[in-house]
């Protein structure tokens, strides 16, 4: 529920930034990409989303972007390379594509946004 909340956020944040959604987990061989989209500069965007909620006695330091690894990096990868592959159509052969990470802190309905480009 709070992963859904928090793509729905980064969807609704990255179509104010110009960016045009072509999908919401979309799954694929290897596994779900949570938004699929073209960057302003048509550049196709794999954006994985990391979403914490805070509550109290939660442990100071924790932030959304400790949940991606390196092992969910390298899966990102694979599963950017697959989708690429097998859908070049969607592949601007000037600008390419990249990964993205959006990572949200919710804390009582109030939201924190960190967009990290080609991670």
């Amino acid at each position: 529920m709070i992963g859904k909340k928090g793509e729905n956020i980064a969807r609704d944040y990255l179509i104010g930034k110009g960016f045009n959604i072509i999908g919401q987990n979309v799954r694929e061989k290897f596994g779900e990409i949570d938004i699929l989209a073209i960057d302003q500069d048509k550049t196709l965007v794999f954006v994985e989303v990391k979403t914490l909620q805070k509550s109290f006695g939660d442990k100071p330091g924790i932030t959304p972007e400790d949940n991606f690894s390196q092992a969910k990096s390298r899966k990102m990868r694979k599963i950017a390379e697959y989708y690429a592959n097998t859908n070049p159509g969607f592949i601007d052969p000037r600008r390419g594509w990249r990964i993205d990470l959006i990572a949200l802190t919710l804390d009582r309905g109030e939201y924190a946004i960190s967009h990290y480009e080609n991670v």
